[in-house]
């Protein structure tokens, strides 16, 4: 991997703005919400909203394969038929490396891990399969920040 901050491990690679910016406005409007369920209380339920809200289609992917938001959902991202821009990842740290490598294993472009969900092995090879990744962001705090 080379050296600049949006390869790189560690607090300023798997944050790099440059790569929240990127992934937020240029990589695609579809993204796959994995572990968004109708729980209000989950903060994948709110996150959704927001990205709905900045114009994004969200995909809720949940075993449950519930309609959240008025988007249908699918019980796993092999499910969804069609192509899916970014998989946002609310589900526990030790099961979200495997939800990335299923997210480059459907062809998306980019991968984000939520607050506190940190994996560097799976950023290195998200990174290493050529897509774009974020950890320990959370999307609906920094696409306002966009402006």
């Amino acid at each position: 991997m080379s050296a600049d901050s949006t390869t790189t491990a560690g607090t300023a690679g798997y944050s790099a703005p440059e790569a929240v910016r990127r992934i937020l406005t240029s990589t695609g409007d579809t993204w796959a919400v994995v572990g968004l369920s109708n729980n209000r209380a989950r903060a994948a339920y709110g996150v959704a909203a927001v990205l709905q809200r900045f114009g994004k289609r969200i995909v809720p992917v949940h075993p449950k394969a519930e309609t959240v938001h008025g988007e249908r959902g699918y019980a796993s991202l092999a499910d969804v038929p069609f192509r899916v821009d970014v998989v946002d990842v609310f589900v526990n740290g030790d099961l979200a490396g495997g939800v990335a490598d299923e997210a480059v294993a459907i062809g998306a472009k980019a991968v984000w891990f939520q607050l506190d969900v940190i994996d560097e092995a799976a950023f290195a090879r998200v990174r290493e399969a050529g897509l774009d990744m974020v950890m320990d962001r959370c999307p609906a705090i920094e696409i306002p920040r966009l402006g």
